[in-house]
């Protein structure tokens, strides 16, 4: 089991009244119709000096887009990430910065 799997596993379990917690979490499409990565704008880069590995990205990512990497830091599949921010923006230690995407040709 993941650190990942571990914390959600935890999430559900633990309760003032012992009732489960439910963390709504999207899964990526499928194929084409899931890779959101290619009209994306700015991407996030995550800073793994700074990174303390409390998930919070992977957490509030709306697209599952953030993985737990060999090495236990958060890693970000840039096929599914949209850009949006959010994982910068709940990062509690302001480990992930949003760069301007570089155009491809």
């Amino acid at each position: 089991m993941s650190r990942v799997d571990t914390w959600v596993f935890a999430l559900t379990e633990v309760s003032r009244e012992k009732v489960p917690i439910v963390i709504p979490v999207s899964k990526p499409s499928e194929g084409a119709a899931g890779k959101t990565g290619l009209w994306r704008v700015f991407k996030p880069i995550i800073n793994k000096d700074k990174c303390t590995k409390c998930f919070m990205c992977w957490l509030v990512c709306p697209e599952e887009a953030i993985k737990e990497g060999r090495d236990g830091f958060p890693e970000i599949d840039y096929t599914y990430c949209k850009g949006c921010g959010v994982c910068s923006d709940n990062c509690p230690v302001g480990a992930i910065s949003m760069v301007e995407e570089e155009e491809s040709g």
